[in-house]
């Protein structure tokens, strides 16, 4: 196990990114969590969410998809 997934900052916070947003380069959706360490992912790509892959709090491994980008 790389890290743990999450979609929200924090409890209380709404999601990063939901099925149907759209996101550009740089945009941060989601963050991975790593020996104490939080990671702010961010997307290397432009086009629109349509499956987040990954539950949240769930575990990841390197190179694992978390979620599906149709391109813009």
């Amino acid at each position: 196990m790389v890290g743990t997934f999450y979609r929200t900052p924090n409890p209380e916070s709404p999601s990063f990114v939901n099925v149907g947003d759209d996101v550009k380069p740089g945009k941060v959706v989601c963050i991975i969590e790593a020996m104490k360490t939080f990671n702010e992912i961010e997307s290397e790509v432009k086009g629109t969410i349509v499956k987040v892959l990954v539950e949240d709090a769930s575990p990841v491994e390197y190179d694992q998809p978390l979620f599906l980008v149709q391109p813009a």
